[in-house]
């Protein structure tokens, strides 16, 4: 009998990127070898080129090896912001899709779905997008299926929204290399309280609000989903309470009682929320933003905007742009 090899995974890093999603990866991974007192699982850290990555807590992260030197991986995940970009947007990409081509699974976590569509390796093919970034990866990416699932495989392609989701995905890999002792011991490791499955939805906070959307009734629920599918070609309140099957003024009370505010408020802040992805995440002119939030024209989306978050949408663009160049402030040690 053939004694089986670990499995082998590499986490290829981009500047900024979400340090929680590593972590995540890679402590469940090595719970599991310590458990079976073997070594089922091995992981390199890559990175496009030799020198020490930061990511978006400011603590620097040495790569074992760069992408053109990654060979002999079963799997490779990126991870990133959304905004992240190739150093070398000719060799990095063709790199991946030679992977690809020879059968390694490829993945994302959290923005790491960005770099990997940018790849040209997700056409077609239905992927996790954190809601955070919804907004900004649709409209850079109209012919990639954005799905709200925590975690979605599909066929050699791992993506994954949110740290949380990505230790759930090490989890199934535990399991389905070692069994389901195993994978329980190492939950309980972490006080992990359940793991969730491949057509679990993200958890969305409502708009302004202080819960999550699932905490709500069926037709508040069924208003918000019509709202979310309407952010270009706003509705109606009175059409949306008729939709539910409730009326107008039976319909503004239990929003209000549920969310804290009226429905048209809510829907207000929902398409400025929107709004505000694209500004974050993209390159999009503000022309463009207004119009995919229901706006004839910008002026009046700035005007909301400010009065919403404070700042103008070119001020916190600007703003926001800056510190991921500069990266996050360091804590200085005292004398």
């Amino acid at each position: 009998m053939t004694e089986r090899g670990p499995l082998r995974l590499g986490f290829l890093m981009f500047p900024g990127f979400p340090m929680a999603c590593l972590t995540s990866a890679i402590e469940p991974l090595r719970a599991a070898n310590e458990i079976t007192g073997r070594c089922e699982f091995v992981w390199r850290l890559l990175s496009e080129t030799a020198g020490p990555v930061r990511c978006s807590a400011a603590i620097g992260f040495d790569p074992d090896e760069t992408l053109q030197e990654a060979e002999g991986l079963d799997q490779l995940y990126l991870i990133a912001p959304p905004t992240a970009e190739f150093a070398d947007p000719r060799r990095s990409p063709a790199r991946l899709r030679w992977l690809d081509r020879i059968g390694v699974t490829l993945g994302a976590f959290s923005g790491g779905i960005f770099p990997l569509a940018r790849a040209g390796l997700m056409e077609g093919r239905p992927c996790s997008v954190h809601w955070c970034y919804e907004a900004a990866f649709k409209a850079e990416f109209p012919n990639v299926p954005a799905s709200d699932s925590t975690i979605l495989r599909d066929r050699r392609r791992n993506t994954v929204s949110g740290a949380g989701a990505v230790f759930d995905l090490m989890l199934k890999l535990i399991e389905e290399r070692l069994g389901r002792e195993v994978m329980t011991e190492v939950a309980c490791w972490f006080q992990h309280p359940f793991v969730r499955d491949e057509a679990a939805a993200q958890k969305v906070p409502v708009a302004r609000g202080q819960g999550t959307a699932d905490d709500l009734s069926p037709p508040i629920r069924e208003a918000i989903r019509l709202f979310e599918t309407h952010i270009e070609d706003p509705l109606r309140i009175p059409d949306v309470a008729q939709a539910v099957g409730l009326s107008g003024r039976h319909f503004e009370r239990i929003f209000k009682r549920e969310t804290g505010q009226s429905p048209l408020r809510y829907y207000h802040h929902l398409r400025l929320m929107k709004a505000r992805q694209r500004v974050l995440y993209s390159n999009d002119s503000l022309r463009e933003i207004a119009a995919s939030v229901g706006y004839m024209t910008s002026s009046p989306m700035i005007r909301h905007y400010v009065q919403l978050f404070g700042v103008s949408p070119r001020d916190e663009r600007r703003l926001t742009q800056s510190m991921r160049r500069s990266g996050p402030p360091r804590v200085e040690a005292a004398e």
